[in-house]
């Protein structure tokens, strides 16, 4: 089984405002300003849903290129139902992360229905962001030395 290892780096100074590393991209993560961010970039949540909408589209894309499909492309809307309550401290018994997840996907080709069905099942089931939410990833976070 073949295995690729995945690194990011992430800095965050004296604010809300963080960079994020990815090979040698550069992303911003922030809160809103209401939130005391800056608003310079999304939040973690939100980069959650970029996440898993840029997968399904990213999949679809391999598929599509690897079985030659007349595929135009891909809109995928990604929505998630969040209590904020224990993340801000007011609930300790309230689970912290998304009670649900809906991502919407629209695909631009000549196909049917049934064909496209089809198709975004298969790119469900491909896509390791899909899999990581819909199935527990053992997840260790330590304490650099």
């Amino acid at each position: 089984m073949p295995a690729k290892t995945i690194q990011v780096e992430i800095v965050q100074a004296n604010s809300f405002r963080t960079e994020c590393r990815a090979g040698q991209h550069t992303v911003i993560i922030d809160q809103p300003a209401v939130a005391g961010g800056t608003d310079a970039g999304p939040t973690p949540l939100d980069y959650q849903l970029i996440a898993l909408g840029g997968c399904i589209a990213a999949i679809g894309r391999i598929i599509v290129n690897q079985r030659k499909l007349p595929v135009r492309g891909f809109r995928v809307g990604v929505t998630g139902e969040l209590n904020t309550d224990r993340l801000l401290g007011k609930a300790a018994t309230a689970p912290v992360g998304f009670s649900a997840i809906q991502a919407n996907v629209s695909i631009d080709a000549d196909m049917t229905p049934a064909e496209k069905e089809k198709l975004l099942h298969e790119i469900d089931e491909r896509c390791p962001i899909s899999d990581n939410l819909q199935h527990a990833t053992p997840v260790s976070v330590t304490l650099a030395g």
